[in-house]
C-alpha cells in the first residue's frame, strides 16, 4: 500500500492541506485572536467534517451524489453563502478596527467552535471531490472497502497533522503579537479569501 508513488502523493496531499484557504485561515485566525484552547474545537471540527466526506467516498457515496446533482447544489449555494457571511464580518472587522484592535474571527463555546469548523467543510462540495478524486488515484481498480480505509487513515493522519500544527503554530506569542499589530490587515485577508472561496464554489463546475 505504502509506495513511494503513494508517499509523494501524500506529500502533495498535505501540502493542498496546507495551502491558504477557509479551514486553514479560520484556524490561524482564530488560534491568533483567541489562543490554542479556542483554536483546537474549531480544528476538530474541521477534521469532522473531512472525515465526514473522507469516509462517505471511500463507501462511494461521491459517485452517488453526483448522480444526483441536486444534493451538490443545496450544499454548493449553502457553502457559498456560509463563505460570504464570514467574508462580510471579516471585513466589517477590517472597517471597525481602531488602533490595533483584534477581532475574533471564530469565536463561542467549545461545542459551538465545533460546529462552525465542521460547517466550514461540510458546506464545501469540492471537499467531497477531493477525496474522491485522491482515492481514484492511489486505489487500484479492485481495491476493498479494507483497503479504502486504510488509504483514508493515511490520508486523514496528514489533515491531522497540518491542521493541528497551525491550531499550535499561530497561537505561539510571536503570532499573536503579529496579529496584534496588524489585526486590521488580517481581517482584510480573511474577508479576501473567503469571500474568494465563496465566489470559487458558486463558479465552480462540479461535473
Amino acid at each position: 500500500m505504502i509506495t513511494p508513488e503513494f508517499i509523494a502523493i501524500w506529500v502533495a496531499w498535505m501540502l493542498a492541506g496546507g495551502s491558504p484557504g477557509p479551514a486553514t485561515l479560520g484556524i490561524a485566525g482564530t488560534a491568533m485572536t483567541s489562543g490554542r484552547a479556542s483554536a483546537l474545537p474549531f480544528t476538530f471540527g474541521i477534521l469532522a467534517g473531512s472525515a465526514t466526506w473522507g469516509i462517505a467516498a471511500a463507501l462511494g457515496l461521491s459517485a452517488i451524489m453526483l448522480a444526483n446533482v441536486w444534493l451538490f447544489e443545496v450544499i454548493r449555494y449553502a457553502g457559498a453563502a456560509y463563505l460570504g457571511w464570514l467574508a462580510i464580518k471579516a471585513l466589517r472587522r477590517a472597517i471597525k478596527n481602531k488602533g490595533g484592535q483584534s477581532g475574533t474571527p471564530f469565536s463561542g463555546s467549545a461545542r459551538t467552535l465545533f460546529a462552525k469548523g465542521a460547517a466550514i467543510h461540510l458546506t464545501n462540495p469540492k471537499a467531497i471531490l477531493s477525496w474522491g478524486s485522491i482515492y481514484a488515484i492511489v486505489a487500484p481498480p479492485n481495491a476493498t472497502l479494507g483497503m479504502m480505509m486504510g488509504y483514508f487513515g493515511l490520508l486523514y493522519a496528514g489533515s491531522i497533522l497540518i491542521f493541528v500544527g497551525y491550531a499550535f503554530l499561530f497561537s505561539s506569542d510571536r503570532m499573536v503579537r503579529t496579529y496584534a499589530r496588524a489585526s486590521r490587515w488580517f481581517d482584510v485577508v480573511f474577508a479576501g479569501f473567503f469571500g474568494f472561496a465563496s465566489f470559487k464554489i458558486l463558479t465552480a463546475r462540479l461535473q
